[in-house]
């Protein structure tokens, strides 16, 4: 079986970029890298083309930045 911890995961999606920074920072201050994706996409061709910004994980992390998202209700204000 492969083994998947280097995966990228979606942890949050949102419509405002502002959302995506303050979640990657408080995930960077648990130890916990993210990255942004759509954000240069967005800035090229417009957001009416972007469903949604995405930030994401490690696979191996996801649970504990799902944990750590969740305690500030930051996914449920999209």
């Amino acid at each position: 079986m492969e083994d998947h911890k280097d995966t990228l995961v979606t942890i949050l999606t949102a419509s405002l970029i502002h959302e995506i920074h303050i979640a990657k920072s408080l995930l960077a201050n648990q130890g916990i890298e993210s990255y942004i994706i759509d954000e240069n996409i967005a800035t090229s061709i417009g957001t009416a083309f972007i469903e949604g910004y995405k930030l994401k994980v490690n696979a191996a992390d996801f649970i504990r930045a799902k944990e750590i998202l969740d305690a500030i209700d930051l996914e449920n204000n999209n």
